[in-house]
């Protein structure tokens, strides 16, 4: 299985207030985080984060990835400099990029950290995930009812979850 995630930003105390997340502590949101992630995520499972994982340093995304099931793959986000720091263990990601395209179930999936008002395949199917803006699940909803296949894979958008592959497709095919 494939799953998206998006700005979890651990130990970032400040976007509990910035973005209205319903924690007391960045410790409660690492917790929720982490088990929200695994409850859906195998050890077997790819998982795709577009950005913005934590902007604290390269131990303390260390501790974290090691928590968190998965084969992980970042797509670099704004806060996202640990990844490029001499004391970051990379192999701890499958693969590290900017933007990237991959096809799953004949979808193509168009991989940025920012929202792109038009991206490649655009008009013949293709849907393009993103994250950056901390958007509520009604973003989502809006694109689709407007014909528009951009998904916000970000924890604000998805219950401070992963979201799957399947999932995003079955969304999309589901009339507005």
């Amino acid at each position: 299985m494939i799953y998206f995630t998006a700005d979890p930003h651990f130990y970032h105390k400040n976007i509990i207030r910035s973005v209205n997340r319903p924690f007391d502590s960045e410790e409660q949101m690492n917790r929720t985080l982490i088990r929200r992630w695994n409850e859906r995520v195998s050890f077997d499972d790819e998982i795709y984060i577009l950005g913005d994982f934590t902007m604290k340093g390269p131990e303390l995304a260390s501790a974290i990835l090691y928590e968190l099931k998965g084969r992980k793959h970042l797509i670099r986000g704004n806060h996202d400099h640990f990844v490029n720091r001499q004391t970051f263990e990379r192999s701890l990601f499958a693969s590290v990029e900017d933007y990237l395209e991959i096809e799953y179930a004949n979808t193509w999936f168009i991989l940025s950290h920012y929202p792109m008002v038009e991206w490649n395949h655009s008009f013949r199917g293709s849907i393009m995930l993103h994250g950056h803006q901390h958007n509520g699940p009604d973003y989502n909803e809006r694109c689709r009812r407007e014909g528009i296949r951009r998904y916000d894979v970000g924890v604000d958008a998805n219950q401070m979850a992963p979201v799957s592959a399947e999932e995003i497709i079955r969304f999309f095919s589901v009339p507005a």
